[in-house]
């Protein structure tokens, strides 16, 4: 008998949304249990027994507790080779850029949202603004030479899931999207997309209700 794997989320935490996009998307069937960030719940005593780091998302799966979203997108890859969020073996190039893309977004666009940081810098929305910005001038010039319909080519990879909750928070932070038609054309078909919606953050257990 198989148990459902867990996973630990918050429903606004961009890392946690990539995961869930993913899990989604390789149509795996997982329970949620909420870790509520504005509420500190990630320095509990339970929590950090979970993942010392105090940090979502926590993946439990096949017995294996995994932690940092990126890292978990690669071993559902690896373990779950249906609907693949990498290019084919055969492309190693293509493999790379797909990880490249991630790594700009999540190394170096998001962790400025990050409540732990925003909290260090009194909140500061304007900063956060314009590091997405910055970020997203980059980001323009590297799809208009590597998206098709998504982010690298035809096919949706683990970029696109790194995208999605970025410019969520690009949104909230009032980032003028108009500035990046190659991200805003991408995120038209990632909108499309069902699995998108499954995993939004207003669709999530911990959303709050209106």
């Amino acid at each position: 008998m198989s148990t459902k794997p867990v996973l630990y989320s918050y429903f606004r935490s961009s890392c946690s949304w990539r995961v869930r996009f993913a899990l989604a998307i390789k149509g795996i069937d997982y329970e949620t249990k909420p870790v509520h960030l504005m509420k500190d719940e990630q320095h509990s005593d339970w929590f950090r027994a979970i993942n010392p780091m105090k940090q979502v998302p926590v993946l439990i799966i096949d017995g294996q507790t995994l932690a940092q979203s990126t890292s978990i997108l690669e071993y559902l890859e690896e373990t779950r080779p249906n609907r693949p969020l990498l290019p084919d073996r055969s492309d190693p190039v293509l493999r790379a850029t797909v990880r490249r893309i991630c790594q700009d977004i999540v190394s170096g666009i998001q962790p400025f949202q990050n409540i732990s940081v925003l909290s260090e810098v009194a909140a500061d929305r304007n900063q956060a603004q314009k590091c997405i910005a910055v970020g997203f001038e980059a980001l323009e010039r590297t799809l208009s030479v590597t998206s098709g319909k998504f982010c690298v080519g035809n096919e949706i990879t683990m970029a696109d899931l790194c995208l999605a909750p970025q410019v969520f928070n690009a949104n909230r932070f009032k980032v003028d999207m108009s500035k990046y038609p190659v991200i805003g054309r991408v995120m038209e078909s990632i909108e499309e997309l069902q699995e998108y919606r499954d995993s939004h953050p207003d669709n999530q257990p911990d959303s709050p209700q209106p």
